[in-house]
């Protein structure tokens, strides 16, 4: 029997991470579990010169993470409206890193994630998050195509 207690739900602000959130919502309404929402800020580094090396930018990263949660607020409000228990979480780091960090941390049940539907050229270029969640994921991984798609019932 199949046993979901706690559902993840990394959001970029996209609208496949939009999408992949109504399905969260829909799904957990149904296995009566929580959602996480987790967003996570990359570290902006800028080549400065060579004498300092890479550079980071904490007024923008501090930005980010500030407008960050005020959007999770704002979504996790129209899933609380729904009957969902919502979370919302902000961190700092390469995505996936900290989404398969995050759900062995936390003993998160599934994650639900969106793909954005790049091209093959896209992903060798600059590889995908989703694919990279769920090669090292220690739980159950469901990826939505950037469709709008929605969980019903029969």
């Amino acid at each position: 029997m199949v046993n979901i207690k706690h559902i993840l739900v990394p959001i970029d602000f996209s609208e496949p991470s939009k999408n992949a959130l109504d399905f969260a919502v829909d799904f957990a309404g149904i296995f009566k579990a929580d959602l996480t929402l987790l967003y996570i800020v990359e570290p902006v580094i800028y080549p400065a010169d060579f004498s300092f090396g890479q550079v980071t930018v904490p007024n923008m990263e501090m930005e980010l993470t500030s407008n960050g949660e005020k959007k999770l607020r704002e979504l996790a409000a129209s899933a609380t409206e729904k009957g969902v228990a919502v979370q919302t979480e902000v961190k700092t780091g390469k995505a996936f890193v900290e989404i398969v960090k995050y759900a062995r941390e936390k003993d998160i049940d599934l994650i639900i994630i969106a793909t954005h539907g790049h091209s093959a050229f896209e992903n060798v270029l600059f590889g995908s998050t989703a694919e990279k969640v769920v090669r090292k994921a220690p739980c159950a991984v469901l990826t939505l195509r950037p469709d709008n798609l929605k969980f019903v019932m029969p």
